[in-house]
């Protein structure tokens, strides 16, 4: 477990560590018609261009993620989690323009705040109707088992799913010194 990190990626026009879906209805309108019309070329934008049918899909999910996380014996402290990968992800990296990388070590965030779900959540549960969520405890139990450790187990997950999605249900659980 210690090898692995997770990365945070911001188009460069935008500030790290925020999520849309915390904003009020009206102003997240606002701001995804904002970044849409300054960035069509910009692929992490596009879901914004079609706002109305992103907006109610990202509830969705975030409701479903937020359940999960509870009756895996989670307590949230947000409704929508900010977003991160487990290891890297060079497709990642470009869907937000090459922007900024917030990269942390795993070890830094405490346990009880963090989840992780197999694949893109959002594109996952619209494909399968399901995705598979794990805690702290469960993804240090598959990493124990693997014989490659956590590089080996994140690799060959790595082999089904186009990376992994982190959510941190809590700020104050993310290290101080992390831009914020």
């Amino acid at each position: 477990m210690n090898s692995l990190w997770l990365e945070h990626y911001c188009h460069p026009d935008c500030e790290p560590l925020k999520n849309i879906m915390r904003l009020p209805r009206a102003q997240a309108f606002a701001l995804a018609k904002q970044l849409s019309d300054a960035h069509p070329e910009t692929t992490a934008f596009y879901r914004f261009a079609d706002f109305s049918n992103y907006y109610p899909r990202r509830l969705k999910t975030d409701a479903l993620l937020h359940e999960m996380f509870v009756a895996l014996g989670g307590q949230p402290k947000q409704a929508h989690p900010l977003s991160f990968v487990l290891g890297s992800s060079d497709y990642l990296h470009e869907w937000f323009g090459a922007g900024k990388v917030l990269r942390i070590p795993l070890s830094a965030v405490a346990p009880e705040s963090i989840t992780f779900t197999l694949g893109d959540s959002m594109s996952t549960l619209s494909r399968e109707g399901s995705l598979t969520m794990l805690t702290m405890p469960m993804l240090a139990e598959a990493v124990r088992q693997h014989p490659g450790g956590g590089q080996g187990w994140l690799k060959e997950t790595l082999q089904s799913y186009g990376y992994i999605e982190v959510q941190i249900w809590d700020d104050d659980a993310l290290p101080k010194d992390i831009c914020r």
